[in-house]
């Protein structure tokens, strides 16, 4: 959400870094409702100081006998009356619509964020890790997945298509790799773990921006509630109208969950196998910090999904991705690509974003700095730490054998009760 003063302020710099996003100028036309609405608040105080002011007026015109005067007095108050619930309810449309056209603005990007339209203006930043070395030719993991328990067919059966079902020890092996990397991030990383409700109402979609933009992309309930696409939601919540001590940041979260995600925007992508699900886990970090320290949270945040990775041995690139792949809330994001030796290319296995103050305000979630009466929106981040999903899918092909077996990553096995190798059926 953006702060209108700001814009108010300087409305050329506003759309010269929303043009980066592909956004067409907006700053003449919010301005100008914003206008017509601080106008009809400042005649509704005019006409409220005049009806008051009138009022006493009557009582002093009635003292001294003037009938004439109390009369037309009475007439103004009468007029007065009438027209203020009018005005107020024109302030308060037209506040309503001010906020619903900056309700569907993305955030403006950082300045270091390329510029780009899609994917392929995305900048490298590193690679990490070796190629995985195979005497024979790897295949992709949904060749590998049905016999070891990755049961597409029936998961479609079941619920249709992407939903998957998986059985016998390819399902302790997906669980063992969601509870690795909770434990990891918070046992060597300092992330409090969290079990957040997977149900969430209106606000707390609008708060981190999913709606109300992206609401064909999400999954609603009978009662009016919605499956959260990510754990982000649940936990940037937290802080929901909130006003914080400076002494509390940061507040760093970690929640293992499932995630709903309707794939609207995705129709026609990765049909095939277990990458693109309606269904999926994933292990999401969210930081709350103070305005100073979000640079260096960005980082730490990536490193901490970098070092899941590198403790399973598979080799990644980060990326800085472009203004034009950037998702609504985000001021920057780093994705971390996985190398899939079947598909023979890196696919995205995290993403980790600065969302600067922007959903802090759309929250209304504040700090209050040590010795100061006044308050601040604080910054929120989130990222991956990982899908579960596709990384099972990178340990699959990269570790995959040529009868088709699987050899457990060492950071596993005491995870894996005691299997260091899934077989393929015969």
């Amino acid at each position: 959400m953006h702060d209108i003063r700001l814009i108010r302020d300087n409305p050329d710099a506003f759309d010269a870094s929303l043009a980066r996003r592909g956004v067409a100028p907006v700053a003449a036309a919010l301005v100008a409702l914003d206008e017509r609405r601080r106008a009809l608040i400042t005649e509704a105080q005019i006409g409220q100081a005049r009806r008051n002011e009138a009022s006493k007026a009557i009582g002093a015109a009635k003292g001294k006998g003037d009938h004439a005067a109390a009369e037309a007095l009475m007439a103004e108050v009468g007029a007065l009356k009438a027209r203020l619930p009018a005005i107020e309810a024109e302030e308060k449309l037209l506040g309503e619509e001010l906020n619903a056209a900056l309700a569907i603005i993305p955030n403006q990007p950082l300045a270091d964020v390329p510029d780009g339209k899609d994917e392929n203006d995305n900048a490298l930043v590193h690679e990490r890790g070796a190629f995985p070395a195979f005497t024979f030719e790897p295949r992709e993991h949904d060749l590998i997945g049905p016999a070891l328990g990755m049961d597409f067919d029936t998961g479609v059966a079941l619920a249709g298509a992407r939903f998957t079902l998986l059985r016998g020890p390819i399902a302790v092996l997906y669980r063992a790799l969601g509870q690795f990397m909770l434990t990891t991030l918070t046992r060597d990383h300092g992330y409090e773990q969290v079990v957040p409700p997977l149900l969430v109402r209106d606000e707390a979609m609008f708060g981190t921006g999913q709606l109300p933009k992206f609401a064909d992309d999400l999954f609603k309930t009978t009662d009016g509630r919605w499956l959260i696409p990510t754990a982000e939601v649940s936990l940037t919540n937290i802080v929901r109208e909130q006003i914080l001590s400076e002494g509390e940041l940061p507040l760093r979260f970690a929640a293992l969950t499932p995630c709903f995600r309707s794939e609207a925007g995705a129709a026609g992508r990765d049909t095939r196998g277990f990458i693109r699900q309606h269904q999926f886990d994933k292990v999401e970090m969210v930081s709350i910090v103070t305005p100073d320290q979000s640079e260096v949270e960005h980082e730490r945040m990536t490193a901490c999904a970098e070092a899941i990775l590198t403790a399973l041995d598979l080799r990644f690139r980060r990326m800085k991705l472009c203004t034009g792949d950037m998702g609504f809330s985000a001021g920057r994001t780093y994705d971390l690509e996985v190398w899939l030796p079947g598909q023979q290319r890196y696919r995205e296995i995290s993403s980790c974003s600065t969302c600067t103050d922007f959903q802090a305000r759309r929250m209304n979630a504040r700090y209050r700095p040590d010795g100061e009466k006044a308050t601040r929106f604080v910054h929120t981040l989130n990222g991956s730490g990982l899908a579960v999903g596709r990384t099972l899918v990178a340990v699959m092909e990269n570790y995959q054998q040529a009868d088709g077996g699987i050899v457990i990553p060492d950071a596993l096995t005491r995870y894996m009760h005691g299997m260091n190798r899934l077989e393929p059926k015969a």
